[in-house]
């Protein structure tokens, strides 16, 4: 039998167990309360102040309910984003690929789903996030995001399209929104997807990282930067923010962001929250409302790789908002959700974010809108979690860079 390497907790060694195999270990029993240490310990890179306090390094939490962590499969290649489908299988994308990937909860792989448009795979590109129809059950139809070759460069691009039902493939792919202008570049291209109670779509979009495209994030007759909410055929939905007001497009959502890879209603109270990355510095966990400023690239507590310091390196501004928590250094967020289930009763209503860069996924104890602990979970792994969902058992199923699917769970 295969077990990942043992790796330390505070007050602990736990062993993980890979899939199918040996039943996965306890984790611990410490208290799940805040203590004055954070769990960040390195210097940060900017000597920025934050504007409130636990905006940054907040206490850390552990959890005290026993909870295990099971390695399903190894087989996936560059996944991007997970979602469940009614019966409890999860749907993956593959980046790289461009192809889908149905799991069993037990590990059990499909065969690659083909049929969907061709995705531009270079650097940051490839098939990207992804949402199932809330009728699913009913009309098999899934929504997606992906990079797409144009003439003038690439888009982040929204399609739908028709899962057959012998699962071997899309029927009917349609691509239903381009966040324009076409840009010749493979960085930042967002992508993360998924519905509201209203059954409309909300969509991240990245400004493309590059100094031409980046000021683009402020402005609203541009789909760079923003958070967009689209109906199911991809048309602006009535009441945005913007609609009416001219030379602004009337999907935008919210402006000012760098590149968002993970979105996430909360549970208790529907509002929405983002997670972005900072350059060196000034990772992001947003909430998002109507019509916001979210400042980049004007404010940020980040600085530029080479160390230079961004625009008038300032962090807050009149007219813009704040981050509820940012990370410096960072730990590069991207797809989160948040709990809800009932197996670990303590994590209601926290957080969870994949971290690349990291290599962790981030618990975020969350309080009228600030976060008041954090933990730092499968940190022995030593993967690049990008992307974490709730499955309908109530665990917590997760996907990393190198190909890995995990079930953290209860006992």
């Amino acid at each position: 039998m295969k077990t990942t390497a043992l790796f330390l907790f505070a007050l602990g060694s736990i062993a993980f167990t890979s899939c199918g195999q040996a039943p996965a270990a306890k984790v611990n029993d410490t208290a799940s309360t805040s203590t004055a240490t954070p769990v960040e310990t390195n210097a940060p890179n900017a000597d920025y102040k934050p504007a409130f306090a636990g905006q940054t390094r907040i206490g850390g939490v552990k959890t005290k309910t026993p909870y295990e962590v099971k390695k399903l499969s190894e087989g996936l290649s560059s996944p991007w984003g997970i979602t469940s489908l009614p019966d409890g299988r999860l749907i993956i994308t593959e980046k790289g690929n461009g192809t889908l990937r149905i799991a069993k909860t037990t590990g059990e792989l499909s065969q690659p789903i083909t049929g969907l448009p061709a995705v531009n795979s270079s650097g940051q590109g490839g098939l990207l996030g992804i949402t199932t129809d809330p009728d699913f059950a009913q009309n098999r139809m899934l929504y997606w995001v992906f990079s797409e070759s144009v003439e003038g460069g690439s888009h982040t691009s929204v399609a739908k399209g028709k899962l057959s039902a012998d699962e071997s493939k899309i029927e009917n792919a349609t691509v239903i929104y381009r966040a324009t202008p076409a840009h010749k570049g493979s960085l930042h291209y967002g992508g993360r997807i998924l519905f509201d109670k209203s059954g409309n779509l909300f969509v991240s979009t990245g400004e493309r990282s590059d100094m031409v495209t980046r000021p683009q994030a402020q402005q609203l007759n541009s789909g760079l930067g923003k958070i967009v909410r689209i109906t199911k055929d991809g048309k602006a939905v009535a009441g945005n923010p913007f609609a009416g007001q001219a030379d602004a497009r009337p999907e935008l959502y919210s402006y000012g962001h760098r590149n968002v890879q993970g979105l996430a209603f909360h549970p208790a109270t529907g509002d929405l929250f983002s997670n972005e990355f900072g350059p060196r510095g000034g990772d992001e966990i947003n909430h998002v409302r109507a019509g916001k400023n979210y400042g980049w690239p004007t404010i940020t507590y980040g600085i530029e790789y080479g160390g230079k310091k961004i625009g008038d390196a300032i962090q807050q501004k009149e007219g813009m908002e704040q981050p509820v928590y940012y990370w410096d250094p960072v730990v590069s967020p991207s797809g989160m959700t948040f709990y809800s289930g009932n197996q670990i009763p303590e994590w209601k209503n926290n957080l969870f974010v994949g971290c690349l860069s990291g290599m962790h996924i981030a618990r975020l104890v969350i309080e009228n809108n600030k976060v008041v602990g954090e933990e730092r979970l499968l940190t022995g792994e030593l993967q690049r979690f990008r992307d974490v969902t709730q499955g309908k058992d109530g665990a917590l199923y997760a996907v990393t860079d190198q190909g890995r699917l995990y079930r953290i769970g209860g006992k």
